[in-house]
């Protein structure tokens, strides 16, 4: 029998309870502790895990001897700060929500935590590891003949409630090309194999939020926009995301074509917001079209229903979990997605996010070497 591996969650909103039901599928596994400051939030995160001590601090959540591993799953603009707690106190493996941090300044202390901390950091990526988008990377060379042009559409529902609202704000969640879509940056990254010299971007806020007032400030996240991107080897992306098209029978839509060919991988929204009165929601595909002989040939690539049920993103938190878990086991030397893939995807959803508040194209090489500014 495996080791038990003793895991403490730091948050436990929406997101850290998906990570909690997803945890407790995995064998030889225990949530031992949380910390969740909200009572409402932690009341459910203690019916999901009854075993869990539930802590009055992170202080407190680090003085547990038989912690194995954490997971921070907490509000953006405080992953930093609580990262750096954590380095000054304990090393342990980490996984971390995406993004990494939320303020162009800080980019100095991420830098230097990365530098120093010992133990590994995975950053939490869950699009990677949706069974329709790994389907899709495993066949791209082969099905395009090498990458020319990649575009990830999302087309999905508004940001949800959250608690104290900090995702209404720029400030506290980073802006929406950061918050949403460094996910959508990282697959780019990933499948062209390559870096971003430039960005552009034209977004607004145009439907979503324009009347919410919280403590006295008016929201100002976006909620639509583009982002062009050219990479070192010549390919280019394009990102196009829309928050008011829940109506749509699939979210997200990643296309990429080459030479020969062209591969596309469709991914439905969670089921729980699937119109009841229209049946069965929609099964993921995975849509080969090469061009001789032409015509697509369409593969649907369904998603375990245990898997679906333990959250909102077709199974992938549960894909990632086990590749952590390998980390922490010593079965695997290195984190998946590593910290510069985190501080990466984070970088160029700032960049976008300048690009669209300037209307200029951002040299991406200049911008990250001038501290994101």
């Amino acid at each position: 029998m495996a080791q038990l591996i003793n895991y403490g969650i730091i948050g436990c909103g929406m997101m850290g309870q998906e990570h909690l039901r997803n945890i407790a599928l995995l064998p030889d596994t225990k949530v031992a502790a949380i910390f969740e400051p909200d009572a409402g939030m932690a009341l459910i995160a203690q019916g999901l895990a009854p075993e869990a001590r539930m802590c009055d601090s992170i202080a407190d959540l680090l003085a547990i001897d038989a912690l194995d591993c954490l997971v921070i799953v907490s509000p953006n603009f405080v992953h930093l700060e609580q990262l750096e707690e954590i380095a000054a106190t304990r090393s342990l493996p980490i996984l971390v929500e995406k993004p990494l941090f939320t303020d162009p300044a800080a980019l100095e202390r991420v830098r230097k935590f990365n530098d120093t901390y010992p133990s590994p950091v995975w950053v939490a990526m869950e699009y990677r590891y949706m069974p329709p988008i790994a389907a899709l990377r495993d066949q791209v060379d082969e099905a395009t003949g090498g990458i020319k042009m990649l575009s990830i559409r999302e087309h999905r529902f508004a940001f949800l409630e959250k608690v104290g609202d900090w995702n209404r704000f720029n400030a506290k969640s980073g802006g929406t090309f950061v918050e949403k879509c460094c996910h959508f940056f990282d697959l780019m990254r990933l499948l062209t194999k390559s870096e971003p010299v430039r960005i552009m971007a034209s977004a607004g806020q145009d439907v979503n939020h324009l009347d919410e007032v919280y403590g006295g400030e008016t929201s100002d996240i976006l909620d639509n926009g583009y982002v062009i991107v050219d990479f070192e080897n010549g390919m280019r992306a394009m990102l196009e995301l829309c928050m008011f098209a829940e109506g749509s029978r699939y979210q997200e839509e990643i296309s990429v074509v080459g030479p020969t060919g062209k591969i596309e991988a469709l991914v439905p929204g969670p089921g729980r917001f699937w119109p009841a009165h229209l049946g069965e929601a929609p099964v993921p595909q995975l849509i080969v079209s090469p061009r001789n002989p032409s015509g697509p040939e369409v593969r649907e690539i369904p998603v375990d229903p245990t898997l679906l049920d333990a959250g909102d993103h077709n199974g992938s938190t549960f894909y990632q979990h086990e590749g952590f878990l390998a980390l922490v086991r010593g079965e695997r030397d290195v984190a998946e997605v590593s910290f510069e893939d985190g501080l990466k995807a984070v970088a160029m959803g700032m960049a976008a996010q300048h690009s669209a508040a300037t209307g200029q194209a951002v040299d991406f090489t200049k911008f990250l070497a001038a501290g994101l500014e």
